[in-house]
């Protein structure tokens, strides 16, 4: 039986790290104006897992939390770099994959919320797409 690794990510200014088990459920490009605004692109790359299986592993002091306990995004409040949202009545969190330094053994295998994408940015990789969520 083989242990998945930990993975560690980090923000922008390497203030706040955290570790996440390698055992992603899913990962998708959300295209909504909720994830545009707090990344600042065109779309977020994410990966879910149980919430549970993420740690933070330094500079806890630093993040910056918008929202509550059970649904929420978390940034570092030094950088301002997205980290994770917290998401499913805060069973699981949607971890930034831009924000990974390590390699996942997943990738997006869809995009989301092209009904809501910006307007000057064009999918174009064979990937599903759908008008909100699956």
């Amino acid at each position: 039986m083989s242990v998945a690794k930990a993975l560690t990510g980090t923000c922008f200014c390497r203030t706040v790290r955290y570790e996440v088990v390698d055992e992603f459920r899913y990962a998708m490009n959300c295209h909504c104006s909720n994830c545009r605004r707090t990344t600042g692109s065109a779309f977020k790359p994410f990966a879910g897992i149980e919430r549970e299986k993420v740690a933070i592993t330094q500079g806890a002091e630093a993040l910056m939390v918008h929202g509550d306990d059970k649904a929420n995004n978390t940034h570092c409040r030094l950088c301002g770099s997205l980290l994770f949202s917290v998401v499913r009545d805060g069973a699981f969190v949607h971890v930034a994959m831009g924000t990974l330094v390590d390699a996942p053994s997943i990738r997006p295998a869809r995009h989301i919320f092209v009904g809501s994408k910006a307007p000057w940015f064009t999918i174009t990789d064979d990937l599903p797409q759908h008008a909100e969520f699956p």
